[in-house]
């Protein structure tokens, strides 16, 4: 493995409408949405201040300005907003809106929805520890579908022995889901399309030139796509405490 990668910068993806979350988010964006009495996106900003990360690049869109008075005062990482209120880009498009703000070293990506229950080993640092630019564009914290919490869908990778990730087929199910966490490569974003598109289409790219690797998490991760998903990672939150 190449020297190790310790990202001091991250993306964190807010700018969604969270319609599934509805009505809780009819009046509020869903990163603000509490669970365990803390907003999505604050869960998400004190794991990467513990990862060391010193700038957290922020997208908004919907009700932008509540989540940018929410994280005003924010020291820890210090926060960066990079504005979609004109145009919603969509997961890769954002990326690439903000990739002068995130620099040219491998980074952190989040989406502020994510959250999970570390192990002994912070997850975030696990991802730093195994992720080998030589060898990826792209390194996904992956959970197994059949026991997160609040997951019910059929998966989204397969997993080779070395970790190369193959992307579900149309009516296939596969072990693992993408949990919302990675260490991306500027490289992942080069010949991107213009405009709004899904993170998805260059992860299907590095996929096939055989540059897309997953690490399985170690710990629960927590889907939090509904009202009804809050009190089950509630739950989850208060029996890890224990």
């Amino acid at each position: 493995m190449t020297e190790k990668t310790n990202p001091k910068t991250a993306m964190v993806l807010a700018a969604g409408f969270g319609e599934r979350m509805r009505p809780l988010t009819d009046k509020k964006p869903k990163p603000l949405v509490e669970v365990a009495d803390k907003p999505l996106i604050e869960h998400v900003l004190d794991k990467l201040k513990d990862a060391g990360v010193e700038k957290a690049v922020v997208n908004v869109h919907y009700l932008a300005d509540m989540i940018e008075k929410r994280l005003a005062a924010r020291k820890a990482p210090r926060i960066v907003f990079s504005d979609e209120r004109k145009s919603l880009l969509n997961t890769g498009g954002g990326i690439v809106k903000a990739l002068p703000q995130l620099g040219t070293a491998p980074f952190f990506l989040v989406n502020s929805d994510s959250i999970w229950i570390d192990s002994v080993r912070p997850n975030l640092a696990r991802l730093a520890e195994n992720f080998d630019p030589a060898r990826m564009d792209a390194l996904l914290l992956l959970a197994p579908s059949a026991t997160s919490i609040g997951y019910s869908g059929r998966g989204d990778f397969a997993m080779s022995p070395d970790g190369r990730l193959i992307a579900r087929a149309e009516r296939e199910v596969v072990p693992f889901v993408y949990a919302g966490g990675a260490i991306l490569s500027p490289s992942l974003f080069k010949g991107a399309p213009d405009g709004a598109f899904s993170l998805t289409k260059l992860f299907d790219r590095a996929s096939e030139a055989e540059r897309l690797y997953g690490l399985r998490l170690d710990g629960v991760w927590m889907h939090v796509g509904t009202p009804d998903a809050i009190r089950l990672a509630e739950d989850a939150i208060l029996a890890s405490a224990v």
